[in-house]
């Protein structure tokens, strides 16, 4: 049965679960949301409440947007600050992460549960899904496609626990119940990572073809299968994990990576893009204006979206990270993300030289003028155009007033967060729009292809992967039709400039905190100054650089601590280094 399946969620189980506390005692001992007889129902044919248990399990899927305590991830590494001073967010970037202030296993989250707990909740109802579905006769094609949701689900759920904690315990098909031994130790990164890639392997062939259907929208498909699968093999031969650990114990190394390297992991990467590519459905949007890179975002369908968390349309996030001067529907915008001058200059020319470049064409003067049009769509900046008028970011302006009863917070470094947001350019209100977070969108495949063609010495088949991205981006040609890349540019040089591409094209997609860290880039990135603009009004406007924050790192960043009580709770879990 096809359903709008996040618009029914909430209606229908609320009415459930009237139905049976207004039928039945209440329960005597701990039950999974409502019996199991209930949701896996022999007489169900249409299964009806099942469907509703799967559409349960994607609600486990973290959400991107200000997902750490009002703010995104991304406010905790070089690209941005939050607005408002002293946030849990800045834990990250001031190194003063503990085991027991994690942001991310705070139930303040966004989640209501510790991210780690919020994950093995997601994997139990899979579990749970799994082993009932069975005994509901729904029509077979129904029965399949809804097996490799969970299974795909579970897998990802596991992702998540991989990419923080490194190796963490596997439940495989088992329900545990009360009595059951639940101090389970931790398996191993390896084992992890060929655990998720088997999954993959073994359902994307049963899964949703791509596209899905307009009444499926929302559901995982083969696309995202071996999406997942190229992403975790990508940062299994990334630095960090591919035998590159800084653990001084063997068995926490091999917890959070392989314990030596092997180079040839960068070639299954290769194959994991090429047979993504076969699926021969995505591409990338249309070439040119901040406009068709910005559609990738606020459109429900997109041939650039393979998987994307869902939500109803609203204007909470245009409400939350629009420039402080700007008020729509009486309701004054709150600007709560400010990002820094530091990702400002890692976007080029439109030539794509990069600023520093000599004979860029870049003018400190008017440094806004002739660059990537990726930026114009990524951050507000001096003379934005929002809701019909100049976004005013100098000193003193509308969008900086520098006065808390005017606004009592406002950017710290000059900038605001524009990505996600509709095309509100002209009016003077916001309507609702889709703001659907990408997990996994065709940028990234052609990006991750790039970046393994580089490792393993094919770079200038990488330079035509990072040339389409530029290309959709609306950089110039070029004489040569490089977009910017030199020829003969050596594999050092173009590993830098696909770490910047990833930088500048995934800005705020929780992309950057996680690939300073594969790269093992972090030590130098999160040491540097974290800088602001001011701005002078003036016929001809100054523009002055500032240090905002000096981030600390300590190494034990690389992974997430596994929370305290997790570890007062199973003595069998054995904490990462240095937490």
């Amino acid at each position: 049965m096809k359903k709008n399946f996040y618009s029914i969620i909430s209606l229908g189980l609320g009415l459930l679960m009237v139905t049976a506390n207004s039928c039945r005692k209440y329960e005597e001992e701990p039950k999974d949301w409502f019996g199991q007889d209930m949701a896996f129902d022999a007489a169900d044919k249409n299964g009806i409440v099942a469907g509703y248990v799967l559409n349960n399990i994607y609600t486990y899927i973290p959400d991107g947007f200000t997902r750490i305590g009002g703010d995104f991830l991304d406010a905790g590494t070089d690209d941005a600050l939050p607005s408002t001073y002293n946030r849990p967010v800045e834990y990250f970037t001031r190194g003063t992460i503990t085991a027991q202030n994690n942001p991310e296993e705070n139930p303040g989250n966004g989640t209501g549960l510790t991210f780690y707990g919020n994950s093995y909740y997601g994997i139990r109802r899979a579990n749970t899904f799994l082993a009932n579905i069975g005994q509901v006769p729904v029509l077979a094609q129904t029965k399949q496609y809804w097996i490799t949701e969970a299974r795909f689900l579970r897998a990802y759920f596991y992702w998540e626990l991989l990419k923080r904690y490194g190796g963490v315990p596997l439940l495989g098909d088992k329900v545990y119940g009360l009595d059951d031994n639940i101090n389970l130790p931790r398996n191993t990164f390896a084992e992890v990572v060929n655990y998720i890639v088997s999954e993959c392997d073994a359902i994307k062939a049963n899964m949703r073809p791509d596209p899905v259907s307009t009444s499926d929208f929302g559901r995982v498909s083969k696309g995202a299968a071996v999406a997942l699968k190229c992403r975790v093999l990508l940062y299994a031969a990334s630095p960090l994990y591919n035998g590159g650990g800084f653990e001084t114990d063997p068995v926490k190394k091999s917890l959070t990576g392989y314990p030596t390297a092997d180079p040839t992991r960068w070639q299954a990467v290769v194959n994991a893009c090429t047979e993504f590519q076969a699926l021969g459905y995505y591409a990338l949007v249309s070439t040119g204006t901040p406009t068709a890179f910005t559609s990738v975002f606020t459109n429900k369908m997109s041939t650039e979206i393979i998987f994307a968390k869902q939500s109803a349309n609203s204007i909470g996030l245009e409400n939350g990270q629009s420039p402080v001067g700007y008020i729509a529907s009486n309701t004054k915008s709150q600007g709560l993300t400010s990002p820094t001058q530091n990702l400002v200059d890692a976007f080029p020319m439109l030539n794509g030289a990069n600023i520093t470049d000599a004979g860029s064409g870049y003018n400190p003067s008017t440094p806004y003028a002739n660059r990537d049009p990726r930026l114009a769509a990524t951050v507000f900046f001096n003379g934005s155009t929002w809701l019909g008028r100049a976004v005013q970011l100098y000193e003193g302006g509308a969008d900086k007033p520098n006065n808390t009863a005017v606004s009592p917070v406002q950017t710290r470094t000059g900038y605001y967060l524009r990505k996600f947001l509709g095309n509100f350019t002209t009016g003077n209100t916001y309507s609702n729009t889709s703001h659907n977070f990408p997990i996994f969108r065709y940028a990234e495949i052609v990006l991750n292809n790039a970046e393994a063609l580089n490792e393993t010495g094919q770079t200038e088949a990488a330079v035509q992967q990072v040339i389409a991205i530029r290309r959709r981006a609306g950089l110039a040609a070029g004489p040569n039709n490089r977009f910017g890349i030199p020829a003969g540019i050596s594999q050092a040089n173009l590993r830098t400039l696909i770490m910047n591409e990833r930088r500048i094209e995934f800005a705020f997609e929780e992309q950057r905190f996680w690939d300073i860290r594969r790269w093992k880039t972090a030590p130098q990135v999160m040491t540097q100054a974290l800088t602001g603009v001011s701005i002078t009004n003036a016929a001809t406007p100054t523009f002055q650089s500032f240090n905002v924050l000096t981030p600390v790192w300590r190494d034990k960043l690389y992974h997430m601590p596994i929370p305290f009580d997790e570890i007062l709770k199973n003595p069998a879990l054995i904490q990462n280094e240095g937490w």
